[in-house]
């Protein structure tokens, strides 16, 4: 029993001494710092390098007041500018789900009660089900679009 515990005794102690050494040896000393601060950096001079030239403007970055990225008319499929065209005028909506309530239980939407959003089919050309597009409109006229089922959402600018 003695030998195990000196054995123990031992390897922890040679332990304890790699651990100082590796300590030590990785914070520099006042002359390695010195040494490393005089040597010169190199820089790059932008001045001299050539900047491609964007080719159309910037896509606004633009969120609400909660975080949410915005999505224009013009960047939404032509399938979801028919889905609110069916919104807007209250249907016939080609879906029975349509117009459900949206249980927003992935918490990426602002928090509202429930009962608060509804959700809407959106067209995916070559599905053979609802797909993943939809629209989730809230009672405050707000429009939110997603084209990966529920993993995401963009408010719609109107």
């Amino acid at each position: 029993m003695k030998t195990r515990s000196s054995w123990l005794g031992f390897a922890f102690g040679l332990f304890a001494l790699v651990a100082i050494m590796w300590f030590v040896n990785r914070t520099p000393t006042t002359s390695q710092q010195s040494r490393t601060s005089a040597q010169p950096t190199a820089t790059l001079d932008r001045s001299r390098t050539a900047q491609p030239k964007p080719t159309k403007p910037p896509v606004r970055a633009q969120t609400d007041e909660f975080g949410i990225a915005y999505i224009s008319l013009d960047e939404l499929p032509p399938e979801a500018l028919d889905t609110l065209d069916l919104i807007e005028r209250g249907g016939p909506f080609p879906y029975s789900k349509d117009g459900a309530t949206f249980g927003n239980r992935e918490r990426l939407l602002p928090r509202k009660a429930s009962g608060y959003y509804q959700e809407y089919t959106v067209e995916t050309p070559g599905e053979n089900d609802r797909g993943a597009r939809r629209i989730v409109a809230g009672d405050g006229g707000e429009l939110y679009y997603t084209d990966d089922h529920y993993a995401s959402f963009r408010r719609i600018q109107q």
